[in-house]
């Protein structure tokens, strides 16, 4: 049989079963096949969360590319639009047209071309695997502020706001006043627990820069100063770096050294570090650095350091003093009491 030629007792089987579904199932299958183009390729959200802007409370959501969303819902009940999705299409807008909180007549003087081409509706996937659609977080002050824009012209024109705008003015300024002191991408941030990874990842972007993924040769970095001078700190014999230092001083290499470049970059440097077969560190931390950037701030900082140490008369003096300036992220120091 021909691949091409439909099986007669396949269709035939098929054609029973559609005939024994009822309307609603039948409906139910559409939906469903509808629902699964509608998800299809859609940016996913990693992070989830609700807020407060005033008396309304605003959900958030963090895609995968980055980009905060305010769900369209609530986006429009902080502008004081009570208004709900057309059935079927889940937007108040198709994307050729102005969303509805911006399509009246009589705010178009006030919307800017970037504004207008940015209004576009965000179609994204739920954590829960849901659909959503939502609008970029940033442009909620930016219609805040065309209501405002509108309200001053209203004012100088007529001295009175046309009383079906009223409501969404007065959200308005609540929107403007409740994000005059923290930036709406913060908000969104903290809300849906995405701040903890913006950090993370900014980190992770400073190590890239800073360190290698293999090995470089060896080469001194650390110069005989720096030794020298926690040698005298100590009241230790200085017989030259010839002479194997106690350990300890390693110890005071990870704490004024990697400890204070950067937090976490000591782990950091731990994990990327080759191991022996036997567990044992292939080389040392400094020979992860880059030559363009990581070498050049390891270097400074050494230098910062060693500069501390001969300015100091005493071990707790230097180390004062060097808490001040260079503290360790999450570190509690003692207070200088009189």
């Amino acid at each position: 049989m021909n691949k091409l030629t439909k099986d007669p007792k396949k269709v035939a089987a098929g054609m029973a079963r559609a005939k024994a579904l009822s309307a609603k199932e039948r409906s139910a299958i559409a939906k469903g096949a509808a629902e699964a183009r509608w998800t299809a390729n859609l940016p996913e959200a990693d992070f989830e969360g609700d807020f407060d802007i005033g008396d309304k409370t605003v959900s958030a959501a963090v895609l995968r590319d980055e980009t905060r969303v305010i769900t369209q819902a609530t986006f429009l009940r902080a502008l004081g639009r009570s208004r709900s999705p057309k059935a079927g299409t889940g937007v108040l807008s198709t994307v050729d047209e102005l969303p509805v909180f911006l399509q009246a007549r009589a705010l178009q003087p006030f919307i800017n071309k970037e504004l207008e081409v940015s209004t576009k509706p965000i179609f994204y996937r739920t954590r829960s695997g849901g659909k959503g659609v939502g609008y970029d977080a940033t442009l909620i002050r930016q219609v805040a502020d065309v209501y405002l824009r509108y309200r001053e012209h209203c004012l100088a024109e007529k001295g009175l706001i046309p009383v079906r705008y009223r409501k969404m003015i007065a959200a308005a300024e609540a929107v403007k006043t409740a994000l005059a002191d923290v930036g709406i991408i913060a908000l969104v941030d903290e809300a849906t627990g995405y701040q903890d990874v913006r950090n993370r990842l900014a980190l992770q972007e400073i190590f890239d820069a800073v360190l290698r993924k293999e090995l470089a040769a060896w080469a001194k970095r650390f110069p005989d100063e720096f030794y020298r001078q926690i040698f005298r700190l100590r009241g230790w014999e200085w017989r030259g770096r010839h002479i194997n230092p106690p350990q300890i001083v390693a110890h005071y290499t990870n704490d004024f050294v990697y400890d204070r470049l950067a937090p976490g970059l000591r782990e950091e440097l731990e994990n990327r570090m080759p191991k022996t077969p036997s567990g044992n560190k292939k080389g040392r931390l400094h020979q992860l650095f880059t030559d363009d950037i990581g070498h050049p701030l390891l270097a400074q900082h050494v230098h910062m350091v060693t500069m501390f140490m001969k300015a100091a008369e005493s071990w707790d003096e230097f180390k004062k003093n060097l808490d001040k300036v260079a503290a360790k992220k999450n570190t509690n120091y003692e207070l200088p009491l009189s």
